[in-house]
């Protein structure tokens, strides 16, 4: 299964100003990131259009962007909900131990003897650690802490991840 080739870093939530700025949530663990970005890909569903950064402004929770060659609402305007993507080779690098979610959706989960546990569907990103959704066939929907104890080994090209369940989590 080849990797996705993109990842999202932020959503277009609305326009600032009437200059062609735009307000953005940003997606990515770190938005200060945006400062160091050249350009984003803007994924309209249909294509994906290359736009690059001329200013990043920072406003409470939203980063505020400025691309070269929009400077006009309405040319921003209908990009209002959309992706902004990064290229994996412009994304963040990571931490041992990291990974991106998307590289783990629908992983095979194993117990640390080796049998079958489950699929992993989801990531919950809490506050202290994210939480694995595990899909078990034998106990339904398994929630299993993102933390050492629980996840013993992630082996993203083999797609499969060993955990150890605590007691009290089934």
């Amino acid at each position: 299964m080849s990797k996705e080739q993109y990842l999202q870093v932020g959503v277009i939530t609305a326009t600032h100003g009437i200059k062609g700025e735009v307000k953005v949530f940003p997606t990515t663990d770190d938005a200060a990131r945006f400062k160091v970005l050249k350009e984003v890909i803007l994924d309209t569903g249909k294509e994906q259009i290359p736009l690059e950064i001329e200013n990043v402004k920072f406003f409470k929770q939203f980063v505020i962007l400025k691309f070269k060659g929009i400077d006009n609402i309405n040319d921003i305007e209908k990009y209002r909900k959309m992706p902004l993507l990064v290229t994996r080779e412009d994304a963040v690098e990571l931490e041992e131990d990291e990974y991106f979610i998307t590289d783990m959706i629908g992983m095979q989960v194993l117990s640390e003897d080796g049998k079958n546990f489950g699929i992993l569907r989801d990531v919950m990103e809490t506050g202290a650690n994210d939480v694995y959704v595990i899909d078990s066939d034998e106990h339904g929907e398994v929630l299993v802490p993102a933390i050492h104890e629980c996840v013993l080994n992630v082996d993203i090209e083999k797609r499969e991840m060993h955990i150890h369940l605590l007691e009290g989590l089934l």
